[in-house]
């Protein structure tokens, strides 16, 4: 009751905040403290979720929410023909769900539980399905289009495609075909979970909590931006590093916090289930919505992007590999990020 009554109060004064006041200082710290008890309400709804309809839905649930609201960006994006933004968007979404949410749900979950045990048969389809939407959906088309100036279309269609179809497919494998294979490790912890409200009821709560987060959000990336342009930041250093993380912060915060219960699968699922829908679903669904629009939208990233996709794709399928997690790894993947993002930041000027 006390998680609702603050979100409500403080997504009411950062609507005031923006309508009246115009104050980009203001506007962060106030969406940044608004952003806290929804993410709360979202973790809370994504685990009910779960304890009825599995880790697997669950985790999918809370990642196409978070994304619905990066598609609809994306779309109002390539319309105005800011496509390095759009892709700069994608590739931190990539990286931050890759590497600073899952390593710090590694390394918080490892703090209270020193060896975190999820399902082996998730992790190394997810691995497989990581190397073929990334690794060769993004880095074969990057490759032809550097090595020649004139690349046929027909080679980012077919990557789209390809992706988009194997992503269904890998749905359809998990959650119908196979799902006695994706169940999700029980601990101690979870006998004590029982969600008295029907899973329709959370649905419509995770639903309506999305909607405001999208909000602070994106008066929070407004406000970053004004603050960043006195700071010197680039484009590419906002759209790859801040604008993810703050984007998506109430997600990031659900895969933590689920990490902290001992949720492993739960939390696997939301960090690295949200990053096979933005690159298999979400940059699919862009391409052809691109097409649509007469936008030249291709899968050809630069070269920074795509080694930066590639190096959290090879350390995440090397850490989860073996179905455990400790703080040691968690530590590993944030430093990882932490170097792509020093990278990006020095390409600023």
């Amino acid at each position: 009751m006390l998680i609702s009554i603050a979100a409500a109060v403080l997504t009411a004064w950062s609507l005031g905040v923006h309508l009246w006041l115009h104050s980009p200082v203001m506007q962060f710290f106030v969406s940044s403290a608004a952003v806290i008890p929804l993410a709360a309400i979202m973790g809370r709804a994504t685990e009910a979720i779960a304890a009825r309809s599995g880790e697997r839905l669950g985790g999918l649930l809370s990642a196409t929410f978070g994304n619905a609201v990066e598609l609809i960006i994306g779309v109002f994006s390539l319309k105005d023909g800011l496509v390095p933004l759009v892709k700069s968007s994608i590739t931190g979404s990539i990286i931050s769900n890759l590497l600073f949410v899952l390593g710090l749900s590694f390394f918080v979950g490892g703090l209270r539980h020193p060896i975190q045990k999820f399902n082996v048969r998730v992790a190394r389809s997810h691995g497989s399905m990581l190397m073929l939407g990334i690794g060769v959906a993004f880095v074969v088309p990057t490759a032809f289009a550097h090595a020649s100036a004139h690349v046929s279309p027909v080679l980012s269609y077919g990557a789209a495609a390809v992706s988009l179809v194997v992503y269904l497919l890998g749905l359809y494998f998990s959650l119908f075909t196979h799902r006695d294979l994706f169940q999700a490790i029980q601990h101690e912890e979870d006998d004590a979970q029982k969600p008295t409200s029907s899973v329709f009821a959370q649905i419509v709560l995770l639903a309506i909590s999305t909607v405001l987060v999208s909000l602070e959000s994106d008066w929070l990336v407004g406000s970053v931006r004004s603050i960043a342009v006195h700071l010197g930041w680039s484009e590419v250093f906002i759209g790859v590093v801040v604008v993810a993380i703050i984007g998506n912060a109430a997600e990031h915060a659900s895969a933590v916090w689920m990490a902290w219960k001992n949720r492993m699968d739960l939390s696997l699922e939301i960090a690295v289930g949200s990053t096979l829908q933005v690159a298999m679903f979400i940059a699919p669904i862009l391409f052809f919505v691109g097409a649509f629009m007469g936008v030249p939208f291709t899968f050809a990233f630069t070269w920074p992007e795509v080694v930066s996709m590639m190096a959290a794709v090879l350390l995440v399928v090397v850490l989860v590999m073996d179905g455990e997690s400790n703080w040691l790894e968690g530590a590993m993947a944030f430093g990882a990020y932490v170097v792509l993002a020093a990278g990006f930041y020095s390409l600023t000027g």
